[in-house]
């Protein structure tokens, strides 16, 4: 399996990785200056990939850049947060 590029939703608000017809996904909420991670998810046929760590440290590094207060209402993404 080629690693699939992320693209980054942000009318939706998420970014999402195209795998074989399913997709893993980030969802985030903004709010002024402020993001929070509020949902991962990776279909079970690829799971134990790394999949998520990717799509979380991509969507982190976005936040950052854009200089948003990071939060995680997510129990995996608030693992890259400690």
């Amino acid at each position: 399996m080629t690693t699939p590029l992320i693209a980054h939703q942000i009318e939706q608000q998420r970014f999402v990785l195209q795998l074989d017809g399913a997709e893993a996904v980030l969802d985030y909420q903004v709010n002024d200056n402020s993001i929070n991670f509020h949902h991962t998810f990776v279909p079970p046929a690829f799971r134990g990939k790394g999949l998520a760590e990717k799509l979380v440290r991509h969507g982190l590094a976005w936040a950052k850049e854009q200089k948003y207060q990071i939060s995680a209402s997510c129990w995996y993404v608030q693992k890259f947060l400690r």
